[in-house]
């Protein structure tokens, strides 16, 4: 597995808007489409596909974010492709992402939440070093990586 993170170009982008996630979990996380035109409107979010070496297999979007008195980040949105799901693409997917993200100082922490009926989120994210705030926001819970302090 060779995962990176690429920039959504006018070379790529329908092919991202192609990937969807199966039907039962549409609910859960916005389509691909949305989340490129909410980027082009709030261009603080930064939209990346997940590619496995030329193979597109996912999307991330994440942005800074100002919480309190300390500078964070947070994860939007993580979408693997239906056809690549239990794959491992969504462990590496954040793996590259978080690492990313660590790499640029300044913020205390990596925000991301989900839908309170998605068992996979919660599994993935308790597993790679999130904790849960006791936080809700629009709905979804909120956990919590700390970055430094």
């Amino acid at each position: 597995m060779q995962i990176s993170l690429r920039e959504i170009t006018r070379d790529n982008w329908r092919e991202c808007i192609r990937l969807r996630v199966d039907v039962s979990q549409m609910h859960y996380v916005a389509a691909n489409v949305y989340s490129l035109a909410q980027s082009k409107y709030e261009t603080e979010c930064v939209p990346l596909a997940v590619y496995d070496g030329e193979q597109m297999v996912g999307f991330v979007m994440y942005r800074p974010e100002d919480y309190g008195l300390a500078k964070i980040w947070f994860i939007d949105r993580l979408l693997i492709g239906e056809q690549f799901q239990r794959k491992g693409y969504g462990q590496a997917a954040m793996t590259v992402l978080i690492d990313r993200l660590k790499a640029i100082t300044g913020y205390a922490a990596i925000l991301i939440s989900f839908h309170p009926d998605n068992e996979v989120a919660r599994k993935l994210y308790a597993r790679i070093g999130f904790t849960d705030t006791g936080e809700v926001e629009e709905g979804e819970i909120v956990y919590r990586m700390a970055l430094m302090g």
